[in-house]
């Protein structure tokens, strides 16, 4: 889900990708729904590319927006406008506890929260992974395909040797 929502550079909110074109993307506001073209030069980052660093490796977005959901009862995240630093990363510690605190900023963390809020208040509040989903259905293909006979790989071979031996022979002669 959080593959079609877009952040645009330059422009307030978030946007819902809607179609996509040769050099052009329709994208929809989360704000107020006006529809607006995205062109290939403007800069778009998809939340669903979104990791966020932890001492531990990154972390993708959609699990920190769970981890928030989860804290918040699916609520969205009341907090002042002039939250300052250290509420900021103390908020963040209880839903990423160990977030790398030298890379990342108040500001990131500000507006990770303001995006929650947006989504949110869109009604947007299915954060699972889609990979997640690719997996079950490789595992389901996996059981399909052991179920099925496959037939004896070496016994085949054998046949193939030998043909391979004759043919040799054959050659030689």
């Amino acid at each position: 889900m959080l593959k079609e929502i877009l952040s645009v550079s330059g422009k307030p909110g978030l946007f819902k990708l809607v179609s996509k074109g040769k050099n052009i993307f329709i994208a929809e506001s989360l704000i107020d729904q006006k529809r607006i073209p995205v062109y290939s030069r403007d800069k778009v980052v998809s939340l669903g590319d979104i990791t966020v660093f932890s001492i531990d490796g990154d972390v993708r977005l959609s699990r920190i927006f769970q981890s928030i959901k989860q804290k918040e009862n699916g609520e969205a995240i009341s907090f002042p406008p002039t939250i300052t630093a250290d509420e900021l990363r103390t908020y963040f510690s209880q839903v990423l506890p160990d977030f790398d605190r030298d890379r990342v900023y108040p500001s990131d963390i500000k507006k990770m929260m303001n995006w929650y809020n947006l989504l949110v208040n869109s009604g947007l509040t299915e954060f699972e992974e889609e990979e997640e989903e690719e997996e079950e259905e490789v595992e389901e293909y996996e059981d399909r395909v052991s179920e099925e006979e496959v037939p004896d790989l070496d016994e085949n071979e054998n046949k193939e040797n030998e043909n391979n031996k004759d043919n040799l022979i054959k050659e030689d002669k």
